[in-house]
């Protein structure tokens, strides 16, 4: 299988950099996976799951938005947090899940719309997170 490069980036760090097989991003338009030879494309990223494939093995990053750029052979996402599994504090996911239901009383009109999109997107997360199929 042809590989290509990727960079995970966040304000925080350098998630991910190196060669991979495919990687599968949580577009806001719907889930889309990257192989090598993809077309050029830059696309928002909601609240998600990213899936690196890699010799074979796969590594599962939270990613909380941002985009994702394809040109050439080479894949770039600009995320505005990336959390490997390994490193989530699922306890601390709760208590965040929860400060946001809380805090929906607070927000009217488009705010209260772009508030229960976030809060959605995070449970999704969190319900993936608690299947058998993150295995």
């Amino acid at each position: 299988m042809a590989t290509f490069h990727f960079d995970l980036v966040s304000p925080e760090k350098l998630a991910f950099s190196g060669e991979v097989d495919q990687v599968d991003i949580p577009g806001y338009e719907g889930d889309f996976g990257v192989l090598a030879g993809h077309a050029p494309v830059v696309a928002a990223m909601r609240p998600g799951i990213l899936t690196i494939i890699a010799g074979g093995q796969k590594q599962k990053v939270i990613v909380l938005g941002g985009l994702a750029e394809v040109s050439d052979d080479r894949l770039t996402v600009l995320a505005d947090v990336a959390t490997s599994l390994d490193e989530l504090d699922h306890a601390q996911f709760a208590d965040t899940i929860a400060e946001m239901e809380t805090k929906l009383a607070e927000k009217e009109g488009h705010e209260l719309d772009l508030a229960i999109t976030r809060l959605d997107n995070y449970k999704k997360i969190q319900q993936q997170l608690s299947s058998t199929a993150m295995h």
